[in-house]
């Protein structure tokens, strides 16, 4: 089944051909504003997870510039932007071109306005990478490109924000989405888009990783507009890992894999520590792993944050009736953690 990220594509590639068709090249141009920003497309080899991460003073730059598919690809299409060399380029690598040969191919098809000012770059699930900034592309414009990743921006303050993006990128642990946002960050540290910000994307495609059923978009996360972008996508993305780690670590407590599932959980609530219900999901899978210590200073620490701890432990010892039986009747533990029998 072929899946595609953008569902707007028709309506834009329309507006685009309606440009094109019915204004001169400088009228087409002048209309079509650039997609200045800076972006940064990579793989994960250990796991195959493709993403994209871009910032721009552009309103909802996550509806243009960041494409995926899991197993087949990621490109970042901005500067004189052709949104169709997303959903193409992807057409392109499901059919077995590499991402070079779909890129010689997007611009051999590519007979728009803007051409030459085009900032693309494709990465293939096979690792390979090829990026493309046009002669014309609004300066400061250009890329740097590296063994997994390749780093790219136009109307920057200079070559150093992509620099300082691949350097960050290869620098932090963690896993990929995690390595995009410093790469982010960096480049906005080292002065980004030369005319500020305002919005900010994240894609990131895991075969099945995605919450619910039948869905590759592991991390799919917008700022449209904010005047802190890459703090409000931070936050987000914490959330976005905190939930996911917490979906994971009760799919390892259904399968009754009880230490999987309290490294999940332990690695969840660092992505928010404010929140109860990742320490009563700690709490509950530590004390199954064996590990009472661990499990009372969970419970303790969602009791501190919950004002209504009482009624949400009675919600779990519902419907976690099975798992929480042993637990239930530890009265020692009970008493530590209520200070007394819970009634």
């Amino acid at each position: 089944m072929r899946r595609r990220y953008q569902l707007n594509v028709v309506v834009l590639i329309c507006a685009f051909s309606f440009h094109a068709r019915t204004l001169s090249d400088r009228q087409s141009l002048d209309a079509l504003s650039p997609v200045a920003t800076f972006s940064i497309v990579a793989l994960d080899p250990a796991t195959g997870d493709l993403g994209v991460a871009v910032a721009s003073r552009y309103f909802s730059v996550g509806a243009v510039v960041p494409w995926a598919e899991a197993g087949v690809g990621a490109v970042a299409t901005q500067a004189n932007v052709n949104v169709g060399y997303g959903p193409r380029a992807l057409e392109l690598l499901r059919q077995g071109l590499t991402a070079q040969q779909a890129l010689e191919k997007l611009l051999a098809e590519d007979f728009f306005p803007g051409k030459n000012g085009r900032q693309v770059c494709i990465v293939d699930a096979r690792g390979n990478i090829a990026t493309y900034t046009g002669p014309e592309a609004p300066p400061w414009a250009g890329h740097v490109i590296g063994k997994t990743w390749s780093a790219q921006g136009n109307i920057l303050v200079g070559p150093q924000v992509v620099e300082a993006m691949g350097k960050a990128f290869e620098a932090t642990p963690g896993e990929l989405a995690e390595k995009l946002y410093a790469a982010l960050e960096a480049g906005d540290r080292a002065g980004g888009d030369a005319r500020g910000r305002q919005s900010a994307s994240m894609l990131v495609v895991r075969k099945q990783g995605g919450r619910n059923l039948n869905n590759d978009r592991y991390i799919y996360i917008n700022v449209d507009d904010h005047p802190n972008p890459l703090g409000e996508l931070k936050r987000l993305l914490n959330l976005n890992l905190y939930y996911l780690g917490l979906d994971r670590a009760h799919k390892l407590l259904n399968e009754r894999r009880f230490i999987e599932a309290r490294e999940a959980a332990a690695k969840a609530v660092t992505y928010a520590p404010e929140k109860a219900e990742g320490y009563m999901t700690l709490g509950l899978v530590s004390y199954l792993a064996g590990d009472k210590p661990s499990a009372l200073k969970a419970f303790l620490t969602a009791k501190a944050l919950n004002p209504n701890f009482q009624r949400d432990w009675e919600a779990l010892s519902r419907f976690r009736a099975t798992a929480m039986r042993a637990l239930l009747e530890d009265q020692e533990f009970l008493r530590q953690l209520f200070g007394s029998l819970p009634k």
